[in-house]
């Protein structure tokens, strides 16, 4: 799994000209997942966004967490994210998993990321033509990779 986590003052997912999730202060998630994801994965991914630090404290030093503060996390899968560029000018996206493999894992991440933060989690919907309007706080923006757990 692969997640762009940016900090967020508010962020929007608008679906056929409607608002279809929004949230406030909090996290916007971008998620990619490859046929190779698992339960460990989504356990090691939702925990380390739930709880990681890039939130200011009263000294406006990033040392609090989306769970601390009580803020929101809207996740968008985004297959993109597991674009190749190695050969020619047109990305490959072979390694993004299928619909079938795709789905329940998502639904899972969402599910995992609900327990971990103990109140809902606001989504795109999978596969939907989406339009995604944010305003990046910070701006703050991490890259996550469940492959490469630095």
């Amino acid at each position: 799994m692969r997640a762009v986590i940016q900090r967020v003052k508010q962020a929007y997912v608008i679906i056929a000209e409607k608002v279809h999730s929004q949230i406030g202060e909090g996290l916007l998630v971008l998620l990619g997942i490859e046929e190779a994801d698992s339960n460990n994965d989504i356990e090691w991914l939702s925990g380390k966004i739930a709880n990681l630090r890039i939130f200011d404290d009263a000294d406006g030093v990033m040392n609090l967490s989306v769970k601390e503060t009580n803020r929101n996390i809207l996740v968008v899968s985004q297959f993109t994210l597991h674009a190749s560029t190695k050969k020619g000018n047109r990305p490959s996206y072979i390694r993004a998993a299928k619909p079938e493999i795709a789905i329940p894992l998502y639904e899972r991440f969402l599910l995992q990321l609900e327990r971990e933060l103990g109140k809902q989690v606001y989504a795109g919907v999978f596969r939907a033509m989406m339009q995604v309007e944010l305003i990046n706080d910070g701006p703050v923006t991490i890259v996550m990779d469940t492959r490469n757990k630095e």
